[in-house]
């Protein structure tokens, strides 16, 4: 039972890590436009991404929990091994500044650790699949919808008064940080609560978690357990996505710069066009149960826009580097989690 806690701490950790590394997504974009003060955009997109859970369903903690690798092969060792493949590879792409994708990391954690427990039969391969085609779709949606957003808005605008522009939409960019930190609080949270929920009712950790199962669920919740549904209960909800806000509070400053200044110059109407196309896509994903990446998301829609006044305003070399990590995300937080997983074996069994 004290693993099944110290499980549960190492995942809320992790969803810390995931808003300090990913909080650069939600508010590079109106920090580099100067229409917040840094300390204020934290509170502003920690506010939204905390609500978020009164607007989505849990598609995205389902897949995550029974989606990936399957729930009969769950134990203490195997999430532990994820768990620390995930928060190993976010800390080091923090450290270097590189907007990598924290739900790659922890599914990377997942196929690592359920490998090594029970050979390519434990893994899940349709939501595998799923998640490995939107490294690609959901950069590409991010970089068309920004790109299509923004041809529409610099055609509308294109004879107003350049000052009057950035007026108008110094306002607006409120409205589409709001919508992207949201869309973000309701993709990216919910992947430590399919994470949580695994330990609680999955696999040979049941018995082990029966207590500690019985303090998080409700009484309605243990009856839908009983008769075999795997559920996210509504504490752990609320637990994710607070420790994710206040993730985000702390801020992850060496990857704003990044994201804000390092890849192109951004106005207030990019930002929004960038920040809207985003939001558009990883909404779009939540619903259909999909985890996203919303750095593949941003990063994309932030080189549409970018791209779309000319394609020299981009720094190529910087979103290179971007690209490298993403593909890398995976594979390298695998292979942590799989040490990690017979590290954990060898020494405590």
């Amino acid at each position: 039972m004290t693993w099944i806690i110290l499980l549960i701490i190492l995942a809320l950790f992790f969803d810390y890590l995931n808003g300090f590394h990913d909080a650069a997504n939600s508010v590079s974009t109106v920090i580099s436009t100067r229409v917040l003060s840094p300390r204020i955009a934290v509170i502003w997109a920690a506010f939204f991404i905390f609500i978020a859970f009164l607007v989505f369903h849990t598609g995205v903690a389902m897949t995550v929990g029974s989606g990936i690798v399957d729930i009969n092969v769950v134990d203490t060792n195997l999430v532990f091994g994820a768990l620390i493949g995930a928060c190993a590879w976010n800390l080091l792409t923090w450290w270097f500044g590189l907007p990598s994708s924290s739900s790659h990391a922890l599914i990377g954690g997942l196929i690592g650790a359920g490998l090594v427990k029970g050979g390519v039969k434990a893994l899940v391969a349709g939501g595998i699949l799923k998640t490995v085609l939107f490294i690609f779709i959901s950069p590409l949606l991010g970089f068309l919808l920004a790109g299509f957003i923004g041809t529409v808005v610099f055609n509308a605008f294109r004879r107003v008064n350049p000052y009057k522009v950035d007026k108008i939409f110094r306002k607006l960019e409120l409205l589409s940080a709001s919508a992207y930190s949201l869309s973000y609080g309701g993709n990216d949270a919910q992947k430590t609560m399919g994470i949580i929920s695994m330990l609680l009712l999955g696999g040979v950790a049941t018995a082990q978690a029966a207590p500690i199962r019985d303090f998080f669920l409700s009484y309605e919740e243990l009856q839908k357990v009983a008769q075999g549904e795997f559920i996210i209960p509504l504490s752990v909800v609320l637990l994710c996505q607070g420790a994710i806000a206040l993730g985000t509070l702390s801020g992850g400053w060496r990857i704003v710069k990044t994201m804000g200044q390092k890849i192109t110059r951004l106005r207030p109407v990019d930002a929004f066009c960038a920040e809207s196309g985003s939001a558009i896509s990883i909404l779009t994903a939540s619903f259909l149960g999909i985890p996203v990446s919303t750095t593949h998301t941003i990063t994309g829609a932030i080189v549409g826009i970018g791209s779309l006044r000319r394609l020299s305003s981009v720094h190529w070399s910087v979103a290179n580097r971007i690209i490298w990590a993403w593909f890398i995300t995976i594979p390298a937080s695998a292979l942590i989690a799989a040490l990690a997983y017979w590290i954990k074996v060898l020494i405590f069994g």
